[in-house]
């Protein structure tokens, strides 16, 4: 099993809900999405993050509008749709499921490995208090 490989499915798959929690909060140029998804430690190249707006545009979730830049070429601003904060809202509902699920499976595995060593302990001390000691005369 490729570590890698699973921790990369983990973020693809919270990347949409990242993207429009960020332009939700106002519109985006693409590069700021990207330094923002940098800050938080998801590091995702232009390859993946092109393709994926396109999606989302597609979809009817963002429209973007043309600004001319001061320094180059227009440039390209994505905005939420009301369709897409809809969607944003429902993926907020999910991720807080999904969240308390592996919260709650999270705990119930630290709380049966704690239970676990502490039952061991306890049957460990049981057994020693049960076998002679080897410095008492018999």
């Amino acid at each position: 099993m490729d570590l890698e490989n699973t921790q990369s499915q983990m973020r693809k798959g919270i990347l949409e809900y990242c993207i429009l929690q960020i332009i939700s909060q106002g519109s985006c140029y693409s590069s700021d999405i990207l330094d923002r998804l940098k800050q938080a430690k998801l590091l995702v190249v232009e390859g993946t993050l092109y393709p994926l707006l396109t999606r989302l545009k597609n979809g009817g979730l963002l429209s973007y509008r043309w600004e001319e830049s001061k320094s180059g070429p227009p440039r390209k601003y994505f905005e939420i749709t009301e369709t897409g904060a809809a969607f944003l809202a429902s993926l907020r509902s999910t991720w807080s499921e999904l969240q308390f699920a592996v919260d709650h499976v999270s705990h119930i595995a630290v709380d049966h490995e704690s239970h676990s060593k502490t039952n061991q302990a306890l049957n460990h001390t049981e057994n020693n208090r049960n076998q002679p000691n080897p410095t008492q005369s018999l």
